[in-house]
């Protein structure tokens, strides 16, 4: 969709635009039937389109002291271990989201932020599988701060980072306290830059909104259908020719689907069932 056609200050709902194949703009979901029948959403939802700075947040800004990030490359495997709380300066809402918020209104979430155990193993030289993997629920990246990355769905299959209601970091818990983000975040590192922001369950990275040699903002026009591109990135403290996912304003957001093969010890029974079952 050409930019120069959104109205001021909005971006396109990403409603519907779920596939069984690699499909640009468009999300390859390992999940086709969802629980809920309705979904939230507020008055920043317009039609076809959604604003942005008109949607309500989650109040408060919370800071986990005890939040702990490692990130090492030894050999051929990435290792990242954390607990899943958000480094400072970054914060979070309070959650549950309380009457009092007016977010409530929209959105009672219910759960707590909990610590997690992450341990990551990717590999430290990702390469492209023969076929792209669909994407399932649950945690599909790893920010460098210390936040998972979930798919940009809700769990009625609709664009979450426009329905469900998030905090100042456009971030959230779900049932087991996992605290994530479904899209690019204001605290996510290098969110607007050309540099790293975190790593895929495959290895590859997931970047930036900027491109390294132009500068301009990138879209899913200038993707592929897995959300990412091959051209010259920082990795691994070398500039390389290579392929990676790259953040954009407008859904799917981080990744449409995996361009490599996810380690299967990093991804959840239920994860695994999801893919394996996939087109179900």
């Amino acid at each position: 969709m050409d930019q120069a056609a959104w109205p001021a200050g909005a971006l396109p709902l990403g409603d519907g635009l779920r596939s069984t194949t690699p499909t640009q703009g468009e999300l390859m979901s390992c999940s086709t039937t969802f629980a809920k029948s309705t979904s939230h959403g507020g008055p920043w939802i317009v039609g076809t389109y959604w604003y942005p700075a008109q949607k309500v947040a989650v109040q408060g800004a919370v800071s986990w002291s005890a939040a702990a990030t490692s990130i090492s490359t030894a050999g051929s495997t990435t290792t990242i271990v954390s607990n899943n709380l958000p480094l400072p300066p970054a914060t979070t809402g309070v959650f549950p989201i309380q009457r009092t918020d007016p977010a409530y209104q929209y959105d009672t979430n219910p759960n707590s932020i909990v610590a997690q155990s992450i341990q990551l193993t990717l590999p430290a030289s990702p390469t492209v599988a023969a076929a792209p993997t669909c994407l399932p629920m649950g945690m599909i990246g790893f920010t460098t701060t210390g936040v998972a990355i979930y798919n940009a769905l809700d769990d009625a299959g609709n664009d979450a980072a426009a329905h469900e209601t998030q905090d100042s970091c456009q971030g959230h818990p779900q049932s087991g306290g996992q605290y994530h983000y479904h899209g690019p975040s204001s605290c996510m590192p290098n969110v607007d830059t050309p540099n790293l922001v975190g790593y895929a369950l495959d290895g590859f990275g997931i970047y930036g909104e900027k491109d390294l040699s132009t500068g301009k903002t990138l879209h899913d026009s200038d993707l592929d259908a897995c959300h990412g591109t091959t051209s010259p990135v920082m990795w691994q403290g070398k500039l390389v020719d290579m392929y990676h996912y790259v953040l954009t304003p407008e859904y799917p957001y981080t990744l449409g689907c995996f361009k490599g093969s996810p380690v299967t010890a990093d991804l959840s029974s239920g994860q695994i069932a999801q893919i394996r079952n996939f087109p179900g």
